[in-house]
């Protein structure tokens, strides 16, 4: 919207919930994981439940998830807001708040039937427990649609899946989770089909794999599982069709995370530059450090103006698929090298583990890979570009 003064800022009712998502993070989350291990993934319970009933009194709880069913039901744009503010703590890269906000069920979920979302999705909202979205495999993570190699085979009443997945985060910490399977004779998209995995089941086999941060995402092996007819999600080799809209969109609140993040870093770099002296006067009158802090303020800037305006686009029910991967895109690898120029301004203090930096920098570095790596998405733009489908931002 357009204010007094002619210029662009954000409605009154997103700048609310801006300020009290970033009220909740400074007062009530940055304090609580402030004496926690370094790389700690998780708050002690005896600290998140009473974090938990304060964010479901503020409107935060489970903000992604219809509030039909017991979200906080915001829209996109406001899904990016909470998101970046959310992120802006030592645990923020890949735990939503300490999860403080509850982790929402992937959406996905929301198109399948009634009793599904009631057996599933809705004790998930009210524990704010995490699921797990099983897509990726050793045989191409980037192009599901045609790399998709785990079966499930249907036998009377049941499917039996055969196959593995890698690459799946909270297997461990979840109690069911969204599997793709082919279930048809096309190698392609139409041969998918989704299905609601419960952990415990015979034959589901799960294993964590050691990665450059602390949570670990995990390899799942199927071997003669046997999954109800009533767990398939939508219809047989609908699969993808169910997916697709719930990842492209999934990228926005992930572009603004790390934003979050990159500016939670610069504004501990512009502290330090006031304080830190060298050489007679502090880093701040040095030119190279102001062009680091220049340098890093405006890219975000341009990072968090690309995620707002995919985000409306997706508000108003448009095609968004070419905006969030530029918003992808840009978002994560700015949020890196901000990261970086950051460290650098530390010095040595930058690396150590007494600072939240280098944790950062290890966790971004997989954000340029995690929903899609960035060459991924820079082929969706070429092609949308030469295949003369061109929109005008």
């Amino acid at each position: 919207m357009i204010n007094s003064d002619g210029a662009w800022e954000l409605p009154h009712e997103f700048r609310a919930i801006q300020e009290t998502a970033r009220r909740f993070m400074r007062e009530q989350v940055v304090p609580a994981e402030e004496p926690l291990p370094h790389d700690a993934t998780k708050l002690p319970d005896e600290q998140l439940k009473p974090l938990q009933r304060k964010a479901r009194e503020l409107g935060l709880w489970q903000v992604e998830s219809p509030s039909e069913w017991g979200g906080a039901g915001l829209n996109l744009l406001g899904q990016a807001i909470v998101a970046e503010e959310a992120s802006q703590c030592k645990m923020g890269a890949y735990i939503p708040a300490c999860h403080a906000f509850g982790w929402d069920p992937p959406n996905a979920i929301f198109l399948g039937r009634k009793d599904q979302i009631q057996k599933y999705a809705v004790p998930t909202l009210d524990s704010g427990e995490k699921t797990f979205v099983a897509i990726s495999e050793a045989s191409g993570g980037s192009d599901p649609g045609r790399a998709i190699q785990t079966r499930a085979e249907k036998k009377g009443d049941r499917y039996i899946l055969n196959g593995s997945k890698i690459w799946i985060s909270g297997v461990g910490e979840s109690k069911w989770g969204l599997v793709f399977a082919r279930t048809g004779p096309s190698k392609g998209r139409d041969g998918i089909t989704a299905f609601i995995v419960e952990k415990a089941s015979k034959g589901f086999e799960y294993k964590p794999i050691p990665v450059i941060r602390s949570y670990s995402p995990y390899e799942i092996n199927f071997i003669d599982c046997e999954v109800p007819e009533e767990n398939r999600l939508g219809n047989d080799g609908e699969g993808f069709k169910l997916a697709e809209t719930w990842l492209v969109h999934a990228r926005i609140p992930y572009a603004a995370a790390v934003i979050g993040i990159a500016q939670a870093a610069l504004g501990l770099a512009i502290d330090w530059a006031k304080d830190r002296q060298a050489f007679g006067s502090p880093l701040a009158d040095k030119q190279a450090i102001q062009w680091m802090i220049a340098d890093s303020e405006i890219e975000l800037r341009a990072s968090r103006l690309l995620v707002y305006q995919a985000a409306w686009r997706g508000d108003l029910g448009q095609d968004i698929k070419v905006d969030a991967s530029i918003a992808k895109v840009y978002a994560t690898e700015t949020a890196g090298r901000v990261v970086d120029r950051c460290i650098q301004m530390f010095g040595g203090l930058g690396v150590a583990k007494e600072m939240p930096l280098e944790r950062w920098y290890r966790e971004l570095r997989i954000k340029r890979i995690g929903e899609g790596p960035s060459e991924v998405h820079r082929m969706v733009v070429a092609r949308n570009l030469l295949g003369g489908q061109r929109k005008r931002a």
